[in-house]
């Protein structure tokens, strides 16, 4: 392996000279909301929790990579909202020889999964400091996401090919 600092040595090394290197991990946008407080603490906790996942990608460089996992949690008691936090968790990715298909992939599904853990700590924080109970989000499989919203979107390319 070379040698390098911190991030850097995350680079692994694959088939037919395929790369894939965590460059950075940051956070890009963070948002705490408890509109109902501190009245709502006198409310018994039993929360309805909604969970939205949405991921974006933008190429930054050859081979180089911009990651965005957003994630807003809203917790409602008694129809009142408790909180709502969103978190924006960034990552700068570089990926050299693999084909346009792979790259898809890995930005569709394995970049949203390496940033899941940061951006389930950060909300933890926010929710934590806002003075509710822990909030631990369960795992995310970033693969079948994946796959389905690219099953979806292969459906709506076959309508409009129908329509016309």
């Amino acid at each position: 392996m070379a040698e390098g600092n911190g991030s850097n040595e995350s680079a692994a090394q694959g088939q037919g000279g395929q790369q894939f290197q965590i460059a950075k991990v940051y956070l890009r946008d963070v948002s705490f909301e408890a509109p109902e407080a501190p009245g709502i603490f006198q409310s018994e906790w039993r929360p309805q929790i909604d969970v939205e996942l949405g991921t974006a990608s933008a190429q930054m460089g050859e081979g180089t990579f911009d990651v965005v996992l957003t994630i807003t949690v809203t917790a409602k008691v008694n129809e009142q909202t408790a909180y709502l936090c969103e978190v924006r968790q960034g990552g700068v990715f570089r990926m050299e020889g693999f084909d346009e298909a792979q790259i898809e992939h890995l930005l569709g599904a394995y970049c949203p999964a390496q940033l899941f853990p940061f951006a389930r700590e950060a909300i933890n924080d926010l929710v934590v400091k806002g003075g509710f109970p822990q909030l631990l989000l369960a795992p995310v499989n970033f693969e079948a996401l994946y796959l389905q919203q690219r099953e979806r979107a292969g459906e709506g390319a076959e309508a409009a090919d129908q329509g016309h």
